[in-house]
């Protein structure tokens, strides 16, 4: 992984993580948060989707897969904190 690459990944994570910090209530991680969920997210739902054999293509696809992942990581923190 080169730089450039490794700023493509944090540029689609923030967008991913600020999305998601959006669209899942009663969390706010702010931009630093934003983006390392947008990251793990990633990392979850693009390792999940690739061991079904489904692979993205585009950086609107990554968005979309982190998006959907940092959701899910959002939504089990919410989960947790909660209790």
């Amino acid at each position: 992984m080169n730089i450039v690459q490794f700023l493509i990944w944090i540029v689609i994570g923030g967008i991913a993580g600020y999305l998601a910090d959006y669209v899942v209530k009663g969390v706010k991680v702010g931009l630093v948060g934003a983006i390392v969920v947008g990251m793990l997210g990633g990392l979850l739902a693009g390792g999940l989707l690739s061991l079904i054999g489904i692979g993205v293509g585009s950086y609107i696809g990554d968005i979309v897969v982190s998006f959907v992942g940092a959701v899910i990581l959002l939504v089990i923190y919410r989960a947790i904190k909660k209790k």
